[in-house]
């Protein structure tokens, strides 16, 4: 008994002592990145040129706001960070000897947690799996399962504590996943609902962990509340930040959007969503300044956000330094020649119609695939690469994505059913010749195309016709075979296309030709083992002179309105030529 109350003694002391540690206010300054997508300096190595914005200039405000003795600061990531680059690419797949580039810079930066993004997952297990070892802070994806045991296959959040405040961060990652990546890509894993799953990892950060406030990571774009289109739900944030009762803030992201909103739970309290955009384009400041309660147990929270424009900041000299080597080898990299183009090729053209652009990569998937059929769209908007001499940075601009090249078993009603679907979402039904023709909006910031170009898919190996004036779905006339043999809609022909879409993404396959899945993944007869650009550029060493050419294989009618209509919105999307 005196035993007993001779610790009380010791320990009771020693329990007040804690509490009194809760300071009457202290301030915490949240920063975070989002899609950075390998804007690490400011420089774009694939245009060989400056460029306005990187983690680089990024790091003279955090390295500023880590020199206040007034407040914590927390630096945060929210995904998409392993692809969009030379510099990553460099790292994920020619140079894996040594220490990632992003695991490098990241560490250095001081990065306190993260969230595993989309194009995180792109690159594969041997990246994915590598950097979630090499990174000195935790990646998190917390609807990331494994199939094996039901366990989050990243850490799920981690507790920070400082001045007896403590602060959860949970990582979200998109469940959409599974519709663009094939599963060798994401294999042993499941994707959660973001709703659901943040509401269980709420619960049990509530009774665990009892903290002061809740960050999320969502790698998910805002999305609208209610909007049931779709099974899996991209873009969830709003619908996270209004259903799931705890969170105090969210960084959002993926859909590369800047974006400072408040919205109210089902509580009734208020969620900060802040979206700094894309490519290091902004850093998100939120200063969360504590203010003790009367109970000496909870705090009031006031919230300061802004987007601060990295593109004015100035590079950090200890950054340049540190990486300039890095930097410099890349450089090297990019700048190493391939092989030669006869004629110049711009993506422009590629809106309106056939082109050069996009049948070069028509006509290296049928030569790789040994298809009968090609399916691709362009991935950029305003790219273009001059004739002569072709290096391997000319390579990002023919090809951006690091997708995996399918060949697939299609019927010729399927193939019909695709193109069908392609083209009602790139041309407009004309009623008359001034009719519009693109799907182009406009407004303060200037015109531009409302739906996803990446989506605009042509095919060659067949003769087709696309008729403005008819109705939706029956549009497509199929001539023939490009070799002169006759088009069956009921025979079944390979078809040569990247795994984004033959994994069902934008739609073609499953709304369109109307497979599911599981078809889907019957239907694959082939896959490369590497991204698509690396053959691209395989295939081009090896011929070293490529004759660059367009063969009209598909046509627009009535072809006048359609020379008007181009003419007419080329000058609203790129002005005059």
């Amino acid at each position: 008994m005196k035993k007993l109350a001779f610790y009380l003694l010791i320990i009771i002391p020693f329990l007040f002592a804690c509490e009194a540690e809760r300071k009457d206010e202290v301030t915490f300054k949240i920063l975070a990145t989002t899609d950075v997508h390998g804007a690490i300096f400011p420089y774009d190595l694939v245009n060989d040129r400056q460029a306005g914005s990187s983690l680089a200039q990024a790091y003279s405000h955090i390295f500023q706001e880590r020199g206040k003795t007034n407040q914590h600061v927390l630096l945060l990531d929210n995904g998409d960070i392993l692809q969009g680059d030379p510099m990553v690419y460099y790292s994920n797949f020619e140079k894996t000897e040594q220490e990632h580039i992003c695991a490098e810079v990241m560490n250095f930066m001081g990065y306190n947690a993260g969230a595993v993004g989309n194009h995180d997952i792109e690159p594969g297990h041997e990246v994915y799996d590598r950097l979630a070892k090499e990174f000195s802070f935790p990646w998190m994806a917390a609807n990331a399962i494994k199939k094996s045991d039901g366990t989050p296959y990243f850490q799920p959040y981690t507790t920070i504590e400082k001045d007896g405040i403590k602060i959860v961060i949970i990582g979200f990652v998109t469940p959409a996943i599974p519709k663009w990546l094939p599963e060798k890509i994401w294999s042993g894993m499941h994707f959660e609902e973001l709703e659901d799953s943040a509401k269980k990892w709420m619960a049990i950060i509530k009774e665990k962990e009892q903290p002061d406030m809740v960050i999320g990571l969502l790698h998910s774009g805002m999305g609208e509340l209610g909007d049931n289109k779709s099974e899996v739900k991209e873009n969830a944030a709003l619908q996270v930040a209004k259903n799931v009762s705890g969170f105090d803030m969210l960084v959002c992201g993926h859909d590369h959007q800047e974006t400072i909103k408040w919205v109210e739970n089902i509580d009734n309290q208020k969620v900060l969503i802040v979206n700094p955009k894309s490519k290091a384009q902004f850093i998100a400041d939120v200063a969360v300044r504590f203010r003790l309660n009367a109970d000496k147990k909870t705090y009031t929270k006031k919230f300061e956000p802004q987007l601060v424009d990295v593109k004015a900041l100035p590079v950090s000299k200890d950054f340049e330094e540190r990486f300039h080597s890095s930097f410099t080898e890349v450089k090297n990299y990019v700048s190493r020649p391939v092989g030669q183009f006869t004629k110049s090729i711009e993506t422009s053209e590629s809106m309106f119609g056939d082109s050069p652009f996009v049948d070069l990569i028509h006509n290296i998937q049928l030569d790789l695939a040994d298809a009968e059929i090609s399916f691709t769209a362009p991935l950029s908007f305003n790219a273009s690469i001059d004739s002569g001499m072709l290096e391997v940075r000319d390579l990002f601009k023919l090809y951006r994505f690091e997708n995996l090249l399918y060949t697939m078993n299609l019927s010729g009603q399927e193939i019909k059913d695709f193109l069908e679907y392609s083209y009602d979402k790139w041309f407009r039904q004309m009623q008359k010749k001034t009719d519009p023709m693109l799907f182009i909006e406009s407004s303060e910031k200037g015109n531009r195309l409302s739906t996803m170009f990446f989506n605009y898919d042509s095919a060659e190996g067949i003769d087709y016709e696309l008729d403005l004036k008819k109705e939706k779905g029956n549009r497509i006339r199929i001539i023939k075979m490009s070799n002169g043999q006759p088009f069956n809609l009921g025979k079944t022909y390979k078809v040569a296309l990247n795994s984004y879409r033959g994994n069902g993404g934008g739609g073609h396959l499953t709304e369109g030709a109307g497979l599911s899945k599981e078809e889907l993944t019957k239907r694959l007869i082939n896959s490369t083992t590497k991204d698509l650009r690396f053959y691209l550029m395989k295939w081009i060493e090896e011929k070293k002179v490529v004759k660059v050419t367009c063969n009209r294989n598909w046509t627009v009618r009535p072809e006048a309105w359609w020379q008007q209509a181009k003419e007419r919105e080329y000058k609203l999307l790129y002005g005059e030529k």
